[in-house]
This record gives C-alpha cells, sequence and structure tokens, in this order.
C-alpha cells in the first residue's frame, strides 16, 4: 500500500471537514417555514382571486401594499397560476410540525389550513368545475348539512296547519297573517334604531369593543339578499336593509343583532381588534366571503340573537316597544311567535331546494315552488331566494346549519340558557379566536 505524506493527508482531511461543516451549516441554516410569511401570501392570493370574482372578498382592511396592481389583471382568469400558488402555500403550510406549535399556534395552523382549502375550491370552481352541492359545502365551509325528506316538512307543517286560522293552503294562510305584522315603510327606521340601541345595549356590557365601534344603516332596493353587513375595518361597519319586499316585526330584532349587536358587526371587531391587531395575524385582515369563516360568522350571528334576547325577554321587549313603534297591536305580539316558533324548522327546506336544484335534479321553477311548497314562502320571496341560491348557491348552509353548530358548541359547553354568564362567555371566546366548522361538532 502506498502511504500519503502526512501533510497532504492533512491538507485532504481538512478540506474534507471543512466540506462536511459547510454542508452541514447549509441544511441547517435554511430557515423554517413561517407562518406568518404564507399568512400574507394568502392575503396577497385572495385578494388576486377577489379581481375576478367581485363577491369573493367581503372585508379587507390591511394594508394597500398587498393589493395587486389592477394593471396585472389577465384578461382570463389565470386558474394555473393561481392553482400552483395555493398548492405551493399548502404544501408549507402542512410541512410545519404542528406538535411543536403553542395551543393558539396550533388554532391558527388548523384555521389557515382550512381557508386554504377553500380557495383551492373556489379557483376550481371559477375555473369552470363543477361540484355536487355537499362537496362545494364541504371543501368551502368546511361542513356539510344534513339532509331532510320530504315527510319531514310535511310533519312540520301539519302542526303549523292546525294553529292557523282561515281555510286554503298552508302557504296561503300563513302569509295571509303574516300581513297583519308588516312594518309600515314610513316607520321603518325609527323600530331599526330601537331594535338597533337595545341589541347594543344588550351586548356592550357583556364584549369588550374598541371605544370607536360604530356603524352606519342604508336602506337600499334590487338585492338577492335581506341584510348585509359591509365590515370597513378600524370597528366600522356598513349596514344595509333590503325594502324590495315588505319586512315583518320580527325581522327588527333578527336584523339589529344579525347584522350588527352581537353579529357581524362584533365578530368583525373582535377579529380586528384580538387578531390582526392583538396577535398581529395579518390572514385575518381580509375575509373571503366562500370559505369556512362564513359558517362561523352566519351561525354566530344566528344564534347571537338568542344569546342577547333569551327566552321571553325578546316577545317582552317587541310587545311593549316595537310593536307600538310599528303602529302593530301589541296583544297579539304573544300569538304571532307561537307562529314563529313552529316555522323555525322549515328553514332547511331551502337547503333541500338548493341542493336538488344546483345538483340538476329539479329545475330552478321547481324549486321555488318547493319554497312556496314546503318553505311556506310567498311567491315573491321564493323568487327572491332563487336569486340568492343562483348567486352564492351552497352558501345557504350557512345560516341555518351554522346556526345548529354554533348552538350545539356553546351549550355542550355549558353555556345553556339556564346559564346565560357561561353562555356569554363562550360566545365571546368563539368570537374572538380561530375556530373551524368541523371543531364545533
Amino acid at each position: 500500500m502506498k502511504y500519503l505524506p502526512l501533510f497532504v493527508l492533512g491538507c485532504m482531511l481538512m478540506a474534507s471537514c471543512t466540506s462536511k461543516q459547510t454542508d452541514t451549516t447549509q441544511e441547517t441554516t435554511t430557515p423554517p417555514v413561517s407562518m406568518d410569511s404564507l399568512a400574507t401570501a394568502y392575503v396577497q392570493l385572495v385578494l388576486n382571486i377577489g379581481q375576478y370574482n367581485p363577491d369573493y372578498v367581503d372585508a379587507y382592511y390591511g394594508p394597500d401594499s398587498l393589493k395587486p396592481d389592477p394593471q396585472g389583471k389577465q384578461a382570463t382568469f389565470p386558474a394555473e397560476t393561481l392553482g400552483k400558488q395555493v398548492e405551493t402555500l399548502l404544501s408549507k403550510l402542512e410541512s410545519i410540525e404542528v406538535g411543536n406549535l403553542s395551543a393558539s399556534d396550533k388554532a391558527r395552523h388548523h384555521s389557515l389550513l382550512t381557508q386554504l382549502i377553500a380557495v383551492q375550491a373556489e379557483i376550481n370552481i371559477l375555473s369552470g368545475k363543477k361540484y355536487s352541492f355537499d362537496e362545494e359545502s364541504k371543501l368551502l365551509y368546511n361542513a356539510v348539512a344534513p339532509t331532510h325528506t320530504e315527510a319531514h316538512f310535511q310533519q312540520l307543517i301539519q302542526d303549523l296547519d292546525k294553529a292557523l286560522p282561515g281555510k286554503g293552503t298552508v302557504t296561503d294562510r300563513l302569509n295571509e297573517y303574516k300581513k297583519g305584522f308588516v312594518i309600515p315603510k314610513q316607520k321603518l327606521d325609527t323600530v331599526f334604531k330601537a331594535a338597533i340601541a337595545e341589541a347594543r345595549k344588550r351586548t356592550l356590557p357583556q364584549v369588550d369593543l374598541p371605544s370607536n365601534e360604530n356603524f352606519t344603516v342604508e336602506y337600499v332596493t334590487n338585492k338577492a339578499w335581506s341584510g348585509y353587513n359591509w365590515y370597513k375595518g378600524n370597528s366600522f361597519s356598513l349596514i344595509q336593509v333590503n325594502t324590495d319586499l315588505p319586512i315583518y316585526i320580527d325581522r327588527a330584532i333578527d336584523l339589529a343583532c344579525h347584522e350588527g349587536y352581537p353579529g357581524h358587526h362584533v365578530y368583525n371587531a373582535l377579529m380586528e381588534k384580538n387578531l390582526v391587531r392583538g396577535n398581529n395575524w395579518i390572514e385575518f385582515s381580509v375575509y373571503p366571503l366562500f370559505s369556512p369563516q362564513s359558517l362561523i360568522a352566519e351561525g354566530s350571528a344566528n344564534y347571537g340573537i338568542d344569546v342577547a334576547f333569551p327566552g321571553e325577554e325578546r316577545v317582552g321587549f317587541e310587545r311593549d316597544v316595537l310593536f307600538p313603534l310599528a303602529g302593530l297591536p301589541k296583544e297579539k305580539a304573544a300569538d304571532y311567535y307561537r307562529i314563529q316558533d313552529l316555522t323555525k324548522g322549515l328553514s332547511y327546506a331551502g337547503n333541500e331546494a338548493a341542493r336538488q336544484y344546483l345538483d340538476g335534479k329539479i329545475t330552478r321553477e321547481a324549486a321555488a315552488d318547493w319554497l312556496v311548497k314546503y318553505g311556506l314562502m310567498a311567491p315573491d320571496r321564493a323568487k327572491q331566494r332563487m336569486d340568492f341560491i343562483d348567486k352564492y348557491r351552497s352558501y345557504v348552509i350557512n345560516y341555518n346549519y351554522g346556526q345548529d353548530l354554533v348552538k350545539q358548541y356553546v351549550e355542550k359547553n355549558g353555556g345553556t340558557a339556564q346559564n346565560t354568564a357561561k353562555r356569554w362567555e363562550l360566545f365571546k371566546e368563539l368570537l374572538s379566536n380561530p375556530h373551524t366548522p368541523s371543531q364545533l361538532q
């Protein structure tokens, strides 16, 4: 065997060690994936998609620097480019070792993951991909609403049939009965202001909101929805109420709570205060409408009505305050709400109409007829609902199923009607932290 001189061997060993040390250094200095950087990229991606679907970005109050350059908008939807971007973000997010994260970062990670899955589905939908109703709701809203048969609704309608006065179909009798409880247009603003003031009065002692929180109410027409909250950031909202159709007296409290206190306005203000400003989690500065966040938002806004006005307190306030302001007979309030309670389960008829229609099993006209027959809607309201379904598709599950999931989550953790303090505590926690629909089940 031929031996190398010692100094040559030493140099070779040193070179080898140096090479190995350099390689090791390169491996250990590779920066880990940062959720902050992924969150920033997510915001940019959502805002970019929003250029091609004007309904997609419901709110954004982050830095202008993350907004896309309008000049860069392409003539056709760049599905391949955006698809690769979301795949990259999902891959990087899934590479993070969740076990090493704090409890709050785990919640953040899971929230961002479900939001990105929804972004991917939205890109596919805008590219022309067709999902079934349940597939779409699972991807976009992280939930699949239960299915109900015609027999289920027929039973509910039979109970209502016995309670309604008059002759004719249940739909006709119900809508004739409700005509006596319409808020006159000239009194609409007065009634709404009183409802909002009471909802706010009941919410503020329970929820620590920024001192500058506020909103403006506008009355609009020619919309597919009955009410909308446009959150502008800095604890301010624009709330719009659609007056295309007559507005019944119960809608005053419904909209005051759902759009305002403790609903969308409070939810968005708390998210901004606690997550965007408090934690510097930039992803919550953008709200993609077609995402799991919407089920939490709509479900909590609907459930918040009962949180703010539990039990008979709502009937008492409407009877003593709102009915007189609207010029309606207060002695009929109890009977009106007895009838209203019998119709609550029929909200799921809208889900079935949407599911069958969007899955191609029935026509639009047949779906509208289903809403008249099993949702007990007047034909003009059924038409407006079909306009909503055409525009927002499986979004309809977020109202009723979202409410049921939020209610289930709060009550199973002790926030029952008998423990209103605990109910407010859990409700505030839900509105102030990242949650996903699947976690509520």
